[in-house]
């Protein structure tokens, strides 16, 4: 991740003066154990199936990721000069953590994978998003999922 003052003075200007948007909502999770919880991630990645729709530059909609896709079937649209692809390309677990959360899952640390997770595209006004966002909170909350782990970029 790029630091503030190594942006362009422009950039940092412009990211400066972006509104940060307040969401009225409540939380739809339970107070439950972790080792009893179903787990989705969530990424702002531009994360998609290879066969699948590429992100454009501030799309405000998610892509789904079953959570048994290889890893060579996930395509990344996410491109800015301010951010090092480098680490997904050696391992996905590196951005996104399929294989990880296998694990936590058979070691009995967390419930249960959701059998899907969504990816949005990264530097997107959230206000573009929150329809999106609610949508994807609603097939979370039907899919049983109780906490969402969000991996920004």
């Amino acid at each position: 991740m790029v630091l503030m003052q190594n942006l362009p003075e422009q950039t940092q200007i412009n990211l400066t003066k972006l509104a940060c948007p307040t969401f009225e909502a409540k939380p739809w999770v339970s107070e439950k154990p972790l080792s009893e919880q179903r787990v989705a991630m969530v990424s702002s990645a531009g994360l998609h199936l290879r066969d699948a729709r590429r992100f454009a530059g501030g799309d405000g909609n998610y892509r789904e990721i079953p959570g048994d896709t290889p890893a060579e079937d996930i395509m990344m649209s996410h491109v800015s000069v301010n951010y090092d692809r480098t680490g997904f390309q050696q391992d996905i677990n590196a951005i996104f953590p399929l294989d990880r959360m296998a694990e936590l899952a058979t070691e009995g640390f967390i419930g249960s994978v959701a059998d899907t997770h969504y990816s949005f595209m990264g530097a997107t006004d959230p206000a573009r998003m929150e329809d999106d966002a609610r949508e994807l909170g609603r097939r979370l909350k039907a899919d049983g999922v109780d906490s969402a782990i969000l991996l920004p970029v």
